[in-house]
């Protein structure tokens, strides 16, 4: 059997595994931070199941000084603090290693490279395949045909695995051995190793083809002429300096015990109260089976498995083992726990549920449906509960006439305005029952919604709530109707008995989630936002999905024919320009042509995975001087917007109306702005004139409406103003100026007149950008210009507007005392990581403090927007509908008789939502037309 040693740099993966979750965190109950751990412990297991290693060990940093942090005191001086998540994370890592009694190394005074380098050569004489697990390029130098560096794969990249070469392939080198060379001459930024100043790797790797080492180049630098050469002499003693600090030692004292290294039996006892304690179901479902797991599976009242919000809560790199969307432990289920479900199907059992129903105020209840989709769902029950552990499910058949009869038992209840109905994600049931001809008109208590405005970057599902807060794991869907795809079925499919307990389970767990996030409304201050921007919306938005808008199939096969026709010749330009013909969408591919054989820029910069970056930045750069560039990024936005929305919307139209009923999402982005699917309208492209066309798909309904746009004038940087108190910026608004125009004055200094188009568009960019954290760099890559300009004009921009200044320093002041930011109406951003020791992680926290107040407050206005315009309409008695929403834009299918007497209103309704303080006037404007685009 061929012997295999794998041996792994802890920290260096360890980093890696914490990074690659920082924009999804696993954090437990407890607020435990899991990136490490969880990662780390994926890198383990996918390494042992799909490389199949005879022996491995994992070696630490030493905490003694070392001898390159002696000689150099600088060696490393300019990395951060670990982050305390980092830090915690090392002793449940080293738990886990020894349940799998895998051995941990280190050596006083030596760092892990060291370790790992003197394993590597004793094990590669002893005849072994020596593997060092490590995303660190230093390893390069110990390379040879036994032994190779093994790179997993990050954020979706394959594994890289590299001998000598992949080594000298990358370096551009002729021996591994030269790796220290270049280090030598180039330097390390990430260890602070300096080489030689002003000297690069290509330069490197150019002196080295000459003259093979350091020493050498060195040896003959008074030959080197000009500006290099005058480099090479001032840096000797930094070269020779920088190659020793990159050296690894391979004459650690360690030694290389075969058995001390095999792979053994692990300890599952140990590792299960581990990851126990972690609370990694998925991983102990792989592990030890699925006896060991009690991870609640995701599902919703509808009884299809789904993620409520059209995107994943909880997301991982492809390469990582991904967890349950639920992942906390919960003792309590079904089995264990007294309950009273009651099926009800006879009318004299109608009668006593009803009567039962009418003695309560609150009746928490919920449908389950054949689709995840309301708009096209048939009704297979209702489910009611009103104490905990108690309910009664109603079934229905699939005869539309039945159904509706045996809902005409609750119609006393439902026409009662006093009853709270509490539901999760109640917009669903609301809108099921709608297609029956049947409206609530009680009041709403929406856990899913309470939960949301509680902790927005949450998990709102209600399994993992339940597991959560109660300490209950609900009943999998997957157990009735088997798992996502071709075969799964839905709950007609399943036993009555079945359903029953399911369903009234939701019910059931629903209620007791309303008796705990209703005081943690109050504790919270959260509770307005609640009850007056996210409940009082929800009905309002299952009027608009159930409207609907009707779409223009004709205009869309059409426009799919020229854009297919225009793609085609702007491919054809590119093969021509480029003289080959190759796959066009492969960005590989197209990478090589233009870096390798067109050679448009010698400088190209590479992805992680190794291939060319050949995003809309980098053509949009080369666009000036290269022609190539405006064909391939016209291929690609005319390719995009055929596939994902010319071909796709006619797909999207329900069979029972011929009309597109998007679905609207309250509970997706921490921010508080709606988020809609099927179709996605907030992608609706808007900047360019192939990507508007697409709006003209949209029309009202008949001959006998037309179609109404609505949207705030620059809202945002009304809130701006309004928010920060600027003098400068509130004027120009109470003044109604341009307020570009009037920022490009102010930051050039000259009158108003005198601003040019070209000081309005670069003072556009830094009113929308430095709220944002942008700065010089960001502006100046947007803009296109120098970053010493870019510089001049926000430092300007700061001494001119010193209330938005202010504004940004009192966010982030605010927020570190407090640990949230807030938006007008009081809906919190909560912001953990305002005080982390890491800059990076700090740095998009302060970020988020400034503009999280800013979008959340434009997010609200609109809600409350939408809410009053809601009740105008019901009010004047309109027949018009409001259908869409999009940003800071509503849409309206208006019969053309009430067109006059609605736009008023609508105005009205948008420029009162809100009162901004400082007197900062709101301006929405309105437009109408045969299709959303000429209304808009």
């Amino acid at each position: 059997m061929e012997k295999k040693l794998f041996l792994l740099d802890a920290m260096a993966l360890v980093f890696r595994a914490y990074y690659a979750l920082i924009r999804a965190p696993r954090i437990t109950t407890k607020g435990k931070n899991t990136n490490a751990q969880f990662g780390f412990t994926n890198t383990i297991i996918e390494l042992i199941n799909n490389q199949k290693p005879t022996h491995m060990a994992v070696c630490f940093e030493s905490t003694t000084p070392t001898e390159r942090s002696t000689e150099y005191k600088e060696y490393k001086a300019n990395r951060q603090e670990a982050p305390e998540d980092i830090s915690i994370s090392i002793p449940d890592i080293k738990r886990i290693l020894k349940g799998l009694n895998i051995p941990m190394l280190d050596s006083a005074g030596f760092e892990a490279d060291d370790v790992i380098g003197t394993l590597c050569k004793q094990a590669e004489k002893m005849g072994y395949e020596v593997y060092m697990v490590t995303p660190d390029k230093d390893y390069g130098q110990l390379v040879s045909e036994k032994i190779k560096i093994y790179k997993p794969g990050y954020q979706g990249g394959d594994v890289e695995i590299m001998g000598p070469k992949e080594v000298c392939e990358k370096w551009s080198i002729s021996s591994v051995d030269q790796v220290i060379d270049m280090l030598g001459l180039m330097g390390d930024a990430v260890d602070n190793i300096p080489g030689i100043a002003g000297v690069g790797q290509k330069t490197a790797a150019k002196l080295i083809s000459e003259y093979g080492s350091v020493e050498n180049i060195l040896a003959n630098a008074d030959g080197i002429k000009g500006a290099l050469g005058e480099k090479i002499r001032a840096g000797k003693e930094a070269a020779v300096l920088s190659k020793k600090l990159a050296t690894i030692v391979t004459s650690v004292p360690v030694e290389f015990h075969e058995e001390d290294f095999r792979l053994k039996e692990w300890n599952k006892e140990s590792l299960n109260e581990t990851f126990t304690e972690l609370e990694f179901k998925t991983i102990i479902k792989r592990l030890f089976g699925e006896e060991n797991s009690s991870a609640p599976v995701q599902r919703t009242g509808n009884g299809v498995q789904q993620n409520l919000f059209g995107s994943p809560a909880f997301s991982v790199p492809s390469n990582e083992v991904s967890e349950e969307k639920v992942a906390v432990s919960a003792q309590k289920n079904i089995d264990n726990t007294p309950h009273d479900y009651e099926l009800v199907e006879s009318e004299g059992e109608f009668k006593l549920l009803v009567d039962e129903l009418k003695k309560h105020t609150e009746i928490s209840f919920d449908t389950e449906t054949t689709s995840i989709d309301a708009n096209a769902a048939e009704l297979v029950g209702l489910s009611f509960s009103i104490r905990p552990g108690h309910g009664w499910y109603v079934p229905v058949s699939s005869n539309i006439d039945e159904v509706k009869k045996v809902l005409s038992n609750f119609t006393e209840l439902y026409n009662n305005k006093t009853i709270l109905w509490i539901g999760h994600n109640i917009k669903y049931d609301l809108l099921v029952l709608k297609w029956y001809g049947v409206e609530i008109k009680g009041r709403f208590f929406d856990t899913l919604l309470a939960h949301y405005v509680i902790e927005p970057e949450g998990r709102h599902n209600m399994d993992w709530l339940s597991a959560k807060y109660l300490n209950y794991q609900p009943i999998s869907i997957v157990e009735l109707i088997g798992k996502k795809g071709k075969t799964q079925g839905t709950m007609r499919d399943v036993e009555i008995e079945k359903v029953k307990e399911y369903a009234v389970e939701d019910a059931d767990v629903t209620l007791q989630l309303k008796t705990i996030f209703s005081p943690l409304l109050d504790e919270f201050s959260v509770k307005n936002v609640f009850e007056e921007a996210e409940v009082a919306l929800a009905p309002v938005l299952v009027d608009m999905e159930f409207e609907g808008v009707r779409i223009d199939m004709d205009f869309l096969a059409d426009y799919s024919k020229l854009l297919e026709e225009e793609a085609q010749n702007h491919e054809v330009a590119v093969y021509e320009t480029a003289g080959v013909k190759f796959n066009l969408s492969s960005p590989k591919q197209l990478g090589e042509v233009l870096f390798d054989k067109l050679k448009l820029d010698p400088k190209a910069k590479k992805t992680k995975t190794g291939q060319y970056a050949t995003g809309e930045d980098v053509l949009s750069r080369l666009a000036k001087e290269h022609k190539i560039c405006d064909d391939i990024t016209a291929f690609r936005e005319y390719t995009k917007l055929r596939s994902t929305y010319v071909d796709a919307l006619p797909l999207l139209i329900n069979k029972k109306t011929g009309r597109v009923h998007t679905t609207f999402a309250q509970a997706v982005a921490v921010t508080g702005r709606l988020s809609s699917n099927n179709p996605n309208l907030q992608n609706i492209p808007i900047r360019t004139d192939r990507g508007r066309e697409i709006r003209k798909a949209f029309i009202p309904r008949d001959e006998n409406h037309l179609l109404i746009s609505a949207d705030y004038s620059q809202i945002e940087l009304r809130i701006v103003a309004a928010i920060s108190g600027d003098a400068a910026m509130s004027e120009a608004f109470k003044l109604n100026k341009d307020i570009h125009t009037a920022t490009a004055a102010k930051v050039y200094r000259i009158p108003e007149e005198e601003v040019t188009k070209e000081q309005r568009r670069k003072a556009k960019s830094v009113n929308f950008g430095i709220v944002y954290g942008q700065g010089a760099f960001g502006l100046a890559q947007n803009l296109q210009i120098k970053q010493s300009e870019a510089k001049e004009i926000i430092d300007n921009y700061k001494i001119e507007f010193a209330g938005i200044s202010k504004y940004m320093s009192d966010m982030i002041n605010f927020a570190r005392e407090n640990g949230y930011v807030q938006t007008i109406l009081g809906r919190k951003r909560w912001l953990k990581d305002i005080n982390a020791g890491n800059f990076v992680i700090r740095g998009l926290a302060e970020r988020n403090a400034i503009n999280s107040p800013i979008q959340g407050t434009a997010a609200d206005m609109i809600k409350l927007a939408m809410i009053k315009i809601s009740s105008a309409f019901n009010h004047y008695k309109f027949k018009s509908k409001m259908v869409l929403q999009v940003h800071d834009e509503l849409v309206f299918d208006v019969l053309k008789e009430e067109s006059e007497a609605i736009k008023p209103v609508i105005l009205q309704c948008m420029q009162t939502a809100m009162v901004l303080p400082n007197g900062i006037p709101i301006i929405a404007e309105i437009g109408e037309g045969d299709n959303w685009l000429e209304a808009h």
